[in-house]
């Protein structure tokens, strides 16, 4: 139990809700991008995954109610201070930011992580 007084606590806590609402929101679908419609990169990542013929659920975080808390979430799951868009989920697990994914693509494996989450059926 902790017995943490003044914000720190509230804080923590809060964070540690939206990161089990995030791991909620990446397990509902195959495959979940958490974006920002002004990114580059995320529109490369979504447009990677729709050539492969997946449709993956895409949350802009700069259009949510609550985007800024999942992005602080996404920071912390993630190890990272800077803003971590894109992430990207794949049968509810975390693969990561483009750089992880675009290594999974390149190294080959993205493709089976897609079928066993059953986002590509060929």
């Amino acid at each position: 139990m902790q017995y943490q007084t003044g914000g720190s606590y509230q804080q923590t806590r809060g964070v540690d809700e939206t990161v089990e609402a995030v791991r909620r929101l990446a397990s509902q679908n195959a495959v979940v991008i958490f974006s920002k419609s002004t990114c580059s990169m995320c529109h490369a990542i979504d447009r990677l995954f729709r050539n492969m013929g997946v449709n993956p659920t895409v949350y802009e975080l700069d259009q949510h109610p609550t985007g800024k808390d999942i992005e602080r979430a996404l920071a912390r799951v993630l190890g990272s201070s800077n803003s971590p868009v894109p992430v990207v989920f794949i049968g509810g697990k975390l693969v990561g930011d483009t750089d992880r994914v675009m290594a999974c693509h390149i190294a080959g494996t993205l493709v089976p992580l897609l079928k066993a989450a059953g986002a590509i059926w060929l």
